[in-house]
């Protein structure tokens, strides 16, 4: 049995839901979820469904190519088909921040996260003994003013030969690079504290404290040139009270990145993010 998911997005236009079920139906497929949102301000729609193919005969490029001369090109359509087959590629770029790294090893080990890890990419050293620890190929890419494009070159290759389908950042310390998301658009996932503009800077839960805030949090989203203003993915908030002292602040902090993060990763590898006008619709 194959199952694979769809995504798609187009102008709104009455009979989408019966002309993609009726499809499917004729291919012999048994859909086993589908949601839709249409977003009225903009008339687009969009819709997310998994279906089940059981005949050893299925072909997922087959399907794809039927799809795409039957529907797409009639309703003008954005889609994607992903197979169940292939588990998608994630590598993971870290610097010194521990907290993050081990939590998203520790649900993969588990398996919990529906993907692979080729490698881990690290600016330091510091957190090899961790990625050994699991048994994941790191690679040690120092950034410095005079040596960015030759280690955004290094990255690029690596990414590359081992065909990486998208990118995490768990509280890598390095601007990323116009090049690389062009590369990867909507396919590089950063996580950072929900402060941002609020309390810019290196010590934002010092800032925080200082202004008395009663809740802090955490975001999750897409990269894009501009820094810290792409697509939100997920985002996690806690209460704070003037009883809690800063490593309290920055304690509960990296609770919230640790789990907005992964919230992030498992919803991009279950294909239940869809990104419109730097925006993002997610589906249950």
């Amino acid at each position: 049995m194959q199952k694979i998911t769809i995504l798609i997005h187009c102008k709104d236009r009455p009979n989408i839901i019966a002309t993609v079920t009726n499809f499917i139906a004729q291919k012999d497929g048994n859909i086993v979820y589908i949601d839709q949102h249409v977003d009225r301000e903009q008339n687009i729609f969009f819709m997310r469904l998994e279906s089940e193919f059981t005949k050893e005969s299925f072909s997922a490029d087959v399907f794809r190519d039927a799809f795409k001369n039957t529907l797409a090109e009639a309703f003008d359509m954005k889609w994607r088909i992903y197979s169940s087959a292939r588990k998608p590629k994630m590598a993971l770029f870290i610097s010194k921040y521990d907290h993050c790294l081990y939590d998203l090893l520790g649900r993969y080990n588990s398996g919990e996260l529906n993907l692979e890890i080729p490698f881990i990419i690290s600016n330091h050293l510091d957190l090899k003994p961790i990625a050994d620890s699991f048994k994941i190929p790191f690679f040690h890419v120092p950034v410095t003013k005079d040596t960015k494009k030759e280690a955004e070159q290094k990255q690029l290759e690596l990414l590359e030969e081992y065909q990486i389908d998208f990118i995490v950042l768990a509280r890598y310390m390095q601007i990323i690079s116009p090049k690389l998301i062009e590369r990867y658009p909507n396919k590089i996932i950063n996580i950072h504290h929900s402060f941002l503009p609020a309390f810019v800077g290196a010590k934002p839960y010092h800032s925080a404290f200082k202004r008395g805030v009663k809740i802090i949090g955490a975001t999750s989203h897409y990269v894009t040139e501009e820094l810290d203003a792409g697509p939100i993915i997920d985002q996690g908030v806690t209460r704070v009270s003037h009883s809690h002292s800063i490593e309290d602040l920055i304690a509960k902090g990296r609770d919230l990145e640790k789990i907005v993060l992964a919230n992030a990763v498992k919803l991009h590898t279950n294909r239940k993010v869809m990104v419109y006008n730097n925006k993002t619709v997610i589906f249950s």
